[in-house]
């Protein structure tokens, strides 16, 4: 029966390679929406102003409200990591909150994982985040843990468990830098 096994394991490998090619398409649309979202923003924003700059003089005030009944600041439209958001490069000065919520939670769960070097499998990921262990969300937490690693947030070794990266910090709510350690690998 081995010839059976070989055979899904096959078809496992290529929905495996799938997966990931959709994760990475819809990673690029989902950052070409933001970037979308934010020009118009910055569009509407502007005819506001032009609306307001045009009024006479007393109705300035009146113009500009009946234009942008209720604006949204551009910094929370675009440096709010949300869910399905993309992973950015770990660098000097970014911490965990640059994340969006599941990322976050993954750093989390491998960083408070058992000490030793051993690393966490993800199947131990999946169970720390409370998620139903069937292999559908066991190779979703895989998948995103190796986007995590990819980008230098974790690290992989290559029986496939994830460790900490070692400059790796989780910030305090509100922190928006690292601490003075590991003074800039």
């Amino acid at each position: 029966m081995a010839s059976v096994m070989g055979l899904l394991e096959e078809r496992e490998a290529v929905a495996r390679v799938r997966v990931e090619e959709l994760q990475v398409e819809a990673d690029r649309i989902l950052s070409e929406l933001a970037a979308a979202e934010a020009v118009l923003e910055r569009r509407a924003i502007a005819r506001a102003e032009l609306a307001e700059a045009l009024a006479a003089p007393g109705d300035a005030a009146d113009a500009a409200v009946r234009e942008a009944p209720e604006p949204v600041p551009e910094t929370t439209a675009v440096k709010v990591p949300v869910a399905g958001s993309i992973v950015p490069h770990f660098g000097e000065g970014t911490t965990v909150e640059a994340l969006a919520p599941d990322y976050r939670r993954i750093v989390e769960v491998v960083e408070s994982g058992p000490g030793g070097g051993e690393g966490v499998p993800a199947k131990e990921i999946a169970s720390g985040l409370g998620l139903e262990l069937v292999p559908a969300k066991i190779e979703g937490v895989r998948s995103k843990a190796r986007r995590l690693a990819e980008r230098g947030w974790l690290a992989v070794s290559p029986s496939g468990r994830f460790t900490p990266r070692q400059s790796t910090v989780t910030a305090p709510a509100g922190a928006g830098r690292l601490s003075g350690q590991d003074g800039g690998s």
